[in-house]
């Protein structure tokens, strides 16, 4: 098993491998309660734990990044893809965000 602990590259390669093998990439989330820790794995075993809150933004920037690639090929530009706070901002500007 290989923990990768640099975000950067936990994402790059986990997105590498889902371009290489689409119909086989599993990506799995899970929190571990006693140790504080959140584990993210991609099928290969490639994993990234952290028990740091403020990773949480990035991992909802990779959550965003995956419901992309699988809902809109492995064509779609993902250099775009945001969280969904930077989404509600840009919705913002445009005159689209939610009323409140």
């Amino acid at each position: 098993m290989i923990y990768i602990t640099s975000w950067d590259d936990f994402v790059e390669r986990s997105v590498q491998l889902y371009h290489a093998s689409p119909e086989f990439t599993r990506y799995v989330m899970k929190y571990i309660h006693c140790d504080g820790k959140l584990v993210l794995k991609v099928t290969d075993n490639r994993e990234f734990k952290t028990d740091q809150a403020q990773e949480a933004k990035k991992v909802e920037k990779l959550n965003n990044i995956f419901f992309t690639l699988m809902a809109h090929g492995l064509e779609v530009d993902i250099s775009e893809v945001t969280g969904k706070e930077q989404m509600e901002a840009q919705l913002a500007k445009k005159g689209r965000g939610r009323k409140q």
